[in-house]
């Protein structure tokens, strides 16, 4: 058996794509391709590397016989953790051509691609990881439909510590309606707020603002020693939000108004 024949033989026993074996080199896959069809061989320092991976003898990677343990290889145990991936799997079963779940986890960027995807940068109709995108993605940097995460982008739901959406919620809120400590929007709640249409908070500044210290067209103070509202009239908000904006939705009056309530 010749080199190009075990190193296929040994990378698909240990289960890894050649793309994985490639980032576990510091190699492309178009090398990996190349040494598996014979066309090149790996160099001195690829070959250990190699040897360390699949804990076989340098020799016996060389040589036309079936490759041989190492028992000495000790850089063999340590490798995996140090270098390669510490973790992968994907289903067999498919969905529009992508894994039903596709998990891919270990040092550097790994990436998950599937409807359920679970990685470093995970995309998938549900994602999951430091960097994902999808519909439902949660993470550090979370990026879809509906997003969670230290800092959240979401077309209709976003909640995190910054967070930008139609729907936002987080310490630092931006979106149509946004809730935060922080608030920008069309519609914004929060101790500082600050709104196209309607603001309530501590500060609010809008055409309709609500709040101990406020600024618009419409004012309302809140007076009250509990800071909660409760000296300002909300059915005088809601008279003047459809004075101001009668095309508002009924849904969204009520919603705003309930924090008055």
């Amino acid at each position: 058996m010749y080199f190009n024949e075990k190193l296929q033989k040994l990378r698909k026993e240990k289960g890894l794509s050649q793309e994985a074996l490639a980032e576990m080199l510091g190699v492309s896959r178009q090398a990996i391709s190349k040494w598996e069809s014979g066309q090149t061989y790996p160099e001195t320092d690829k070959l250990i590397l190699i040897s360390e991976i699949f804990g076989v003898t340098v020799d016996s990677l060389l040589k036309d016989e079936t490759s041989q343990p190492d028992s000495g290889n000790t850089g063999y145990t340590p490798y995996w953790p140090r270098r390669g991936v510490a973790f992968e799997y994907k289903s067999k079963r498919t969905l529009f051509g992508l894994p039903l779940v596709h998990v891919h986890f270990g040092f550097g960027i790994k990436k998950a691609k599937g409807i359920i995807a679970i990685g470093i940068v995970a995309q998938g109709l549900v994602s999951i990881g430091i960097v994902s995108i999808g519909l439902l993605s949660i993470g550090l940097l979370g990026l879809g439909l509906f997003g969670l995460g230290l800092f959240s982008v979401g077309l209709l739901l976003a909640a995190g510590v910054v967070a930008i959406g139609a729907f936002s919620v987080g310490t630092i809120a931006i979106g149509i309606i946004s809730l935060g400590a922080v608030s920008i929007g069309m519609y914004s709640i929060g101790a500082f707020a600050s709104a196209t249409r309607v603001a309530i908070g501590d500060h609010a500044y809008a055409p309709i603002a609500v709040g101990r210290v406020a600024e618009g067209l419409w004012v309302f103070l809140d007076t009250s020693t509990a800071k909660d509202f409760s000296t300002v009239n909300s059915d005088a908000v809601r008279r003047a939000i459809l004075a101001e904006f009668p095309n508002t939705w009924n849904w969204v009056v009520n919603f705003v108004t309930w924090f008055l309530r």
